[in-house]
Parts: C-alpha cells; structure tokens; sequence
C-alpha cells in the first residue's frame, strides 16, 4: 500500500528561488527509501516542505498521505495525520522538559484520532512506555528530566528523535541527515531503533549524502537527487557505487563558452 507519494512536486523559497524542480516518489509499508544527493541538491528543503515548513513554498504538486493531498495543511495537521520528520539539527527548547514534550506530543496525537476530543494517555501507560522505548533505544533515563535538547550532545538528540518516533507510531517517517554528527556507536543505536519500527504500519524516507547509515538500514529503493531533481533509481547497489564513484556521474554536464 502506498502511504506516501509526491507527484510532480516543486517548492520554492520565500523570495521564489525554486528548489525542488518536479519530484514524482511513492513509499509504501514496510518500505525504506533512501534519498542521497551531494550538498545544495535540495534534499532538506524537500524534507522541510513534506512536513509543512512555512519558510517553504509549494509552487505546484501534489503530496499524498494515505490518499489524501496534504499541501493545505499545517505542520501540526500533518503529524497528527501520521507524518514524522527527524531534523538534521534538533532545536533545543529551554523550560520544556523530554517527558512534557513527550506526553504533549502524544496526546496531541490521541486527541486528533479521536476526533478532536481529548483523550490524554494515563500517567502510568505513558510511563511504562517510555521507559521500554528509552531503555530499547539506550537513552539514558536522566534525559527525561532534562531540557529537551538543551545542551544535548549530537548522539542524544538523534536517540531523543528516534524516541518520538517510536512512541508516536507515525505513518511515514522522514529522517533528514539523521547520521550528520553521530559516532559509529549511536549510529548503530539509531539505525537499528529506525529498523525496528520499519514494519505493515510505517514507511520510511531516509535523506543522506552518505552511505554510511544504509549499512544499518538497508534501503529497498536508493533515489539519487541532484539539482532538485530525482535524476536516478536503483536498489542497495546504486548505493554502493555512489560511496565508490561519488554524484560526478549525475551531475549535469556545465556547457563551456567559446572565444
């Protein structure tokens, strides 16, 4: 079952610059999809303009959830509709501790499923579940009570992401750069957190430069992005060559002037 597909998305930036210049994709269940492209190709604008970055345009196109064209809403709609993005660069946000940023996002979530009306989790489901994914996810349990974020090293703001994502249970996750700052450790923690949740009810769409993380999560279809453009298509493979070859291949060929 397709979950998520764009159909012939553009997006541009505030002033009108566009970036994203016609992108067709489909995710399905139980399916990884691994974006690479090198630096400036475009890849966190189209992340941030999946997930409804008002700093980002949607000049034409389509973005499909479960069915359903999505351009029209906010961010907030969108997560509540089952779309998850891990940033690149989590923000910190002083005075709002993990388990109350948790367990608002959660019941945000419950409350849009339940038709508007509240449905807040109980303390003690909520915190059974979080102390399963932290330790599943080896978060060390003091985090909880900290600042989320809020002088985090690089490692435990990406555990931190993996943790919302596991206990939100979206439809479609969106990890943009996820592996930019890790050591080999927490990649390894995060990926295979990110594989786990993998399943019938989630797809994933895995934005990088590197091959790096795809040794931990093996993509099913690698797409190789350049100039705002999906210019390429393969399996596992097409991510390997692009470790050994680089993007020189897909990069467009610059016409010289004569004299």
């Amino acid at each position: 079952m397709t979950l998520l597909e764009l159909k012939n998305l553009h997006v541009a930036l505030e002033d009108g610059t566009e970036i994203v210049k016609g992108v067709n994709l489909a995710v399905g269940t139980n399916e990884v999809h691994a974006i690479m492209g090198p630096n400036g190709s475009g890849k966190s604008t189209l992340a941030y303009a999946l997930m409804g970055h008002p700093a980002y345009e949607i000049t034409e196109g389509e973005i499909l959830l479960d069915g359903v064209d999505i351009v029209e809403l906010g961010a907030d709609e969108r997560a509540q509709r089952g779309l998850f993005l891990a940033f690149q660069y989590p923000h910190a946000i002083p005075g709002v501790t993990v388990t109350s940023f948790l367990r608002s996002a959660i019941n945000a979530v419950r409350k849009a499923r339940n038709g508007g009306v509240d449905d807040p989790i109980p303390v003690p489901e909520f915190r059974k579940r979080v102390l399963g994914e932290m330790e599943r996810l080896k978060v060390p349990r003091e985090l909880a009570q900290r600042y989320l974020n809020d002088g985090f090293s690089g490692g435990e703001k990406k555990r931190v992401e993996i943790l919302q994502m596991a206990l939100l249970q979206p439809r479609i996750a969106v990890l943009d750069e996820t592996d930019s700052g890790l050591d080999i450790d927490a990649l390894k923690i995060v990926a295979g957190g990110v594989r786990e949740l993998v399943g019938p009810e989630l797809g994933a769409l895995v934005i990088t430069h590197y091959q790096r993380i795809l040794n931990y999560i093996k993509p099913d279809f690698v797409h190789v992005f350049v100039g705002g453009r999906i210019v390429a298509d393969g399996g596992p493979e097409l991510a390997h060559r692009l470790e050994a070859e680089g993007y020189e291949a897909f990069l467009p060929v610059e016409v010289g002037g004569g004299s």
